[in-house]
């Protein structure tokens, strides 16, 4: 049996989350999606359900979409729905996890990686992060959570764009790209976006081709530029255009091929040493010797690798890695994937 598509959204309080959460469940898309509420208290799924003192309570939707929240261990509930799914007592062909606005993502990604059960029966299919244009730059500032969760994002939704000015959504964008230069950013009205930039992303899917976003390199360079002075015609906050962030990312590119026991070596070295810092981490690498690529990536201390297709004839055989994280000695990452190469 195919394995069961999961997406996690996640985002700051008050970000929207729940929003957009609706706008899944009541959108004609012909899915069967089940839902995993992991909030703490009582928590209004959507203006029909309210969820009250239970361990786990499962609500069918109209359109066919289930509702499951779930105060205990995440593994237990995804377990329990697969076990369901399996004997014909419910039917869904895909998970969508909310968690809770000041949750950090990385614990529940890494459900996907750690358990025997889990992985046999759901792949991650994406982290999507819900950002409040309206309080987002207060929210980085004072939370490492917000950072956390922008850094962990395959899709970034800035919601109540409405409410804050164009150079003020500029900035925030930049700030965001900085923090995470991977993530597709895009806007959400009310919970309301197209429903393909939600599911069926794949950004967190090993059996797949994963090809790494070109403009990774251009917008780390613009990163990387200097931070800009404002002068006397300047209308905007000085103090708001160079943020200190403890996350950030950064790439490795080369056209040389890996030796893969000194990379291996030198990952598992890096794990060791920076695992709890590396949010996120993925890459499609040339390996010497192979004529095929090899995709990576990761979670923490959980990396992942899978080899996919053949270079095709003529295709610059190009290695492309990107690690987001906190406080990452970019230097001693870069120096070494140096010393791994033929």
């Amino acid at each position: 049996m195919a394995l069961i598509p999961s997406t996690i959204i996640t985002g700051f309080l008050g970000s929207g989350k729940t929003t957009l959460l609706n706008h899944i469940l009541q959108g004609n898309h012909g899915h069967k999606i089940a839902v995993i509420e992991n909030e703490f208290g009582q928590e209004n799924i959507d203006s029909q359900i309210l969820i009250r003192n239970s361990v786990e309570q499962i609500i069918e939707m109209n359109n066919g979409c289930i509702c499951c929240t779930v105060r205990g261990d995440l593994i237990a509930a995804l377990d329990s729905l697969a076990q369901k799914r399996s004997a014909g007592e419910l039917e869904f062909d895909r998970i969508v996890i909310e968690t809770t606005g000041v949750a950090d993502p990385g614990p529940v990604a890494q459900t996907f990686f750690m358990n025997d059960t889990v992985a046999s029966n759901y792949i991650l299919d994406s982290i999507i992060t819900v950002v409040s244009a309206r309080h987002a730059m207060q929210q980085l500032d004072e939370h490492e959570y917000a950072r956390r969760q922008v850094g962990f994002a395959d899709r970034l939704l800035l919601s109540k764009t409405d409410l804050i000015s164009i150079s003020e959504l500029d900035l925030l964008q930049a700030r965001l790209k900085r923090i995470n230069p991977h993530a597709l950013i895009a806007t959400v009205d009310f919970g309301r976006i197209p429903l393909d930039k939600v599911l069926d992303v794949r950004g967190f899917n090993l059996n797949e081709k994963l090809e790494i976003d070109p403009q990774f390199l251009t917008e780390q360079q613009e990163a990387e530029k200097p931070a800009h002075v404002c002068g006397p015609h300047c209308h905007h906050d000085e103090k708001r255009t160079n943020h200190l962030d403890d996350i950030s990312a950064f790439v490795f590119q080369s056209e040389r091929p890996f030796d893969p026991a000194r990379l291996g070596d030198f990952l598992e070295s890096m794990l060791q040493s920076y695992g709890p810092q590396m949010l996120r981490y993925k890459g499609v690498l040339q390996m010497n010797g192979a004529d095929r690529k090899v995709v990576f990536q990761g979670v923490h201390q959980l990396m992942g690798t899978d080899i996919v297709d053949q270079w095709a004839e003529g295709e610059a055989r190009t290695s492309k890695m990107v690690f987001i994280g906190k406080n990452l000695p970019k230097a001693i990452f870069i120096h070494g994937l140096e010393q791994c190469l033929v």
